[in-house]
């Protein structure tokens, strides 16, 4: 319960910044455009994909703000460079077929707030399925992953 309650407030945090004021005078060309933001989103989950079945964990850290931190259920945040780690064990464990589908996105010009579920099949035939929100950091031009929280 207190991890929802954290996440919670991380999430109505991270809106409350994306609040356009009433006096915002941006052109229209400069307003934010979600569903672009959807469409980066869904190519980089497919792609997301694609690097857990290669094997590469390095691809998949790229994707990552250098302050990001993984945070699943009974772990302690995973940060920085132990991410590649953690994608390397997950991926060395046998994981190599994991798709993930959107449920909801919204956001800003500098944060996006994505949900979803997950699809893990294990060379077992082991199917794993899950939930997450990921919190995503526009950072020099990029967007990328500053918060990633599953279970």
């Amino acid at each position: 319960m207190k991890s929802l309650i954290i996440s919670f407030s991380v999430v109505c945090i991270f809106l409350s910044g994306c609040q356009q004021q009433t006096t915002d005078t941006k052109p229209e060309s400069a307003v934010f455009d979600i569903q672009k933001a959807k469409s980066f989103i869904d190519s980089i989950n497919t792609k997301f994909s694609e690097q857990i079945m290669n094997g590469d964990s390095v691809a998949l850290a790229s994707h990552y703000a250098p302050d990001a931190e993984l945070l699943f259920s009974n772990s302690e945040p995973i940060k920085g460079k132990d991410i590649i780690t953690a994608w390397g064990s997950m991926i060395r464990s046998g994981t190599r077929n994991m798709t993930f589908t959107t449920t909801d996105l919204t956001g800003c010009d500098d944060f996006l707030i994505e949900t979803g579920y997950y699809e893990i099949k294990e060379n077992d035939n082991k199917v794993n399925k899950g939930k997450y929100v990921v919190v995503w950091k526009q950072q020099n031009g990029e967007w990328k992953l500053y918060r990633d929280i599953g279970n």
